[in-house]
């Protein structure tokens, strides 16, 4: 079995390259194969009037900072994975030969503006996808957006953190691949020793995190390296283990 763990940064470089920097290195470090950053526009997706709307749009992943983010993580040889939120932002991310996209479950419900646009532009690439759906949506119109697409779905209930017991398991596990917004590292290791016990032969594991000190929109419901470093030598040891 095949584990991607890919550590979810989320907002947590808090519009800082200097701290971009730093949490990449830390997740090569610790072992992940992929960090992933989120471009979005403040405007298409909150008000102004967001009692958080400066600390929002200080994170906002431009196109120069994301270029900047992507030589940094190539250079410490860790894939550079987004979640790409409209049009132009794909079309700015295929310029920068990313390997595949991450598809946030909101993007699903085709509800933000631009949300079936930038899906269709990701699919004219036919690189690989890895989809959420914890917000719901409509999954036979997203299969059928990508036909010709590898796609991933990832088991993922968006409640932020989610408490450990509304996993539903029996479900979790017919998907290759789980969002994990739990709090603590057990969830992600109990999928993936379900998942070896299933014989599976890759799944992919997406975790929220951070630096110990961080204060970034998303530090509350995320792991720190220090766990991610265990949670991802435990998962390499079940890889290796016969069930």
């Amino acid at each position: 079995m095949k584990t991607t763990i890919i550590a979810e940064i989320g907002s947590n470089w808090e519009g800082n390259l200097d701290i971009a920097k730093k949490i990449i290195l830390e997740c090569k470090k610790a072992g992940a194969d992929a960090v992933k950053f989120q471009m979005w526009r403040a405007k298409d997706l909150y008000s102004e009037t967001h009692p958080d709307w400066a600390t929002i749009q200080k994170s906002e992943l431009t196109f120069k900072k994301a270029e900047k983010i992507k030589k940094i993580s190539d250079n410490l040889r860790i894939e550079f994975m987004c979640s790409a939120f409209y049009p132009e932002a794909v079309q700015f991310l295929e310029s920068l030969d990313v390997q595949r996209y991450k598809i946030a479950s909101r993007t699903c419900l085709l509800k933000d503006p631009f949300s079936r646009e930038t899906l269709e532009n990701k699919a004219k690439t036919k690189k690989s996808m890895i989809i959420s759906m914890g917000m719901g949506g409509d999954k036979k119109k997203i299969q059928k957006i990508f036909l010709k697409n590898k796609i991933t779905f990832c088991y993922c209930i968006s409640k932020y953190p989610l408490e450990f017991n509304k996993i539903n398991w029996k479900k979790a596990i017919t998907y290759d691949g789980f969002s994990d917004h739990t709090m603590g590292i057990t969830a992600s290791i109990l999928f993936a020793t379900l998942k070896k016990q299933k014989m599976s032969k890759e799944i992919i594991i997406e975790k929220h995190v951070k630096l110990e000190n961080s204060k970034g929109p998303d530090a509350s419901t995320s792991i720190d390296i220090t766990q991610l470093s265990i949670l991802i030598s435990q998962i390499r040891l079940i890889e290796k283990t016969n069930l």
